[in-house]
């Protein structure tokens, strides 16, 4: 068990995960194994100060399948895609994150999108344009500070 996760780290998640984090709050696990029909549950605390926070989900930091990043300053969501370059942004003002707040957000990995809980249990969907069936690579950054995840 990574000494980073304590006894956080649930469900069917490998015992044996590449993990990291680092003094500028970044979080990775590079050998995943999220297949389509699985579900990520992420809890945590929002910083006080945060301006925003990313949750990405793909094969590697070139290879995005799901680009999450609510910002505080816009008062939005954006999704994107990467593959070696960013696709079109998608926005959704439906921001229901404030800072200094604890929140669970949880992702559904579909064929063909994504479904993402927000913690008010509204739901938004983007699109699986790279077209993965598995996933290998999740990393959270920024103003937001894991206390466990969930891998089903």
């Amino acid at each position: 068990m990574c000494p980073c996760l304590g006894n956080s780290a649930e469900g069917t998640a490998p015992h044996h995960l590449n993990t990291f984090g680092d003094s500028e709050g970044k979080f990775e696990i590079m050998n995943m194994d999220m297949k389509v029909g699985s579900t990520l549950k992420i809890k945590g605390k929002i910083a006080d100060d945060a301006d925003s926070f990313v949750i990405n989900l793909g094969q590697g930091t070139d290879k995005l399948n799901l680009h999450f990043n609510p910002r505080f300053g816009e008062s939005t969501i954006v999704c994107n895609s990467r593959d070696g370059s960013w696709g079109q942004e998608q926005r959704d003002d439906h921001m229901c994150f404030s800072q200094g707040s604890v929140v669970k957000i949880v992702v559904t990995f579909e064929d063909n999108k994504f479904k993402v809980k927000l913690p008010d249990g509204h739901e938004l969907t983007f699109p699986n344009r790279l077209g993965h069936s598995h996933l290998s690579y999740l990393s959270v950054q920024g103003g937001f500070t894991i206390s466990s995840f969930k891998l089903e």
